[in-house]
């Protein structure tokens, strides 16, 4: 019986590197998104270029803001995918020593299944801040009461990354074993 459980034991060991599947993945598709995000951002400047030298019609002003607040949320979506990989990869492969030289608080540092989670968490609030601001842009009132939505959007951002940043330190000083400040 100790046989079956040993290699029971090694087959559930293995079976850690099937997050490999992911790790890869998700480094492609940050590969991917990082690329995007800068074609993106070439096709902005050369647009602008052609504008201000008189061979673009379409006035930048239209899209500018939009087309680049759209390519730093591509870039925000693909740190996502890199802190994802990189953390996934540390906490069920291997430590990855250049990010250990660097120092526990490198991003990549990940020890814990709820560090990662936590990181993951504020780089997509933060995409989802981009994206609202970048709806903001667009917006065209109709009403004064539209206003008043938006200014009530805003503040529940604000208490959200406000409420953020406060979990983030009460997390920080049970680690760092001090109490609050008195």
């Amino acid at each position: 019986m100790k046989k079956v459980e040993n290699f029971f034991e090694k087959v559930l060991w293995s079976s850690r590197f099937l997050v490999l599947i992911a790790v890869v993945s998700s480094l492609l598709g940050s590969l991917v998104l990082f690329i995007v995000g800068t074609m993106d951002l070439f096709g902005v400047a050369r647009m602008t270029l052609y504008y201000y030298l008189g061979q673009e019609s379409q006035d930048i002003h239209e899209f500018l803001i939009t087309d680049i607040i759209l390519a730093i949320d591509i870039y925000l979506v693909a740190v996502v995918l890199l802190v994802f990989g990189a953390g996934a990869y540390r906490l069920f492969i291997s430590p990855i020593d250049e990010s250990e030289q660097s120092g526990p608080t490198h991003p990549f540092n990940i020890q814990t299944f709820d560090e990662l989670k936590d990181k993951i968490v504020r780089v997509v609030i933060l995409a989802v801040i981009i994206e609202f601001f970048r709806a903001v842009v667009d917006i065209r009132f109709a009403t004064p009461l539209d206003a008043i939505y938006l200014a009530l959007s805003v503040l529940a951002l604000a208490a959200s990354v406000y409420l953020m940043n406060m979990s983030h330190d009460k997390k920080k000083e049970a680690k760092s074993g001090a109490g609050p400040a008195e």
